[in-house]
């Protein structure tokens, strides 16, 4: 017993997946009534939230409308448009943001990241 030798532990490396840091969402259109239409003011719907309680945890976050164009610049293809939850809107999980912007009507239904910063927890 005294003579053996500890045992090594082996470490496996696994091969890690990459981690996805944001919230999908989906650009609405812009707020509106029957006759008037705000530009300045793009609904949004992100996955998962389904009540105007749980649009509180969103409130302030940042939110990234990624498009590709077609001119290269800086050696990318892609081009980001930058924005800011403002607020709920109605009671099943829309939510008001404003981007830096207005939304180009082209991305109305089109995918966007909602970053979950800055924290307010």
């Amino acid at each position: 017993m005294a003579g053996e030798a500890p045992k090594s532990k082996k470490t496996v490396k696994k091969s890690k997946q990459p981690v996805r840091l944001y919230a999908k969402g989906v650009i609405l259109g812009y707020k509106r009534s029957k006759s008037n239409c705000y530009a300045n003011c793009t609904l949004l719907k992100i996955d998962g939230v389904r009540t105007k309680d749980d649009t509180k945890f969103y409130v302030g976050k940042r939110v990234a409308y990624v498009y590709k164009a077609k001119k290269e610049i800086q050696n990318s293809k892609f081009r980001v448009m930058w924005g800011k939850i403002r607020r709920s809107h109605g009671n099943s999980g829309v939510v008001r943001a404003k981007f830096n912007k207005n939304i180009p009507p082209k991305a109305f239904g089109a995918a966007c990241r909602v970053m979950l910063y800055p924290s307010s927890i």
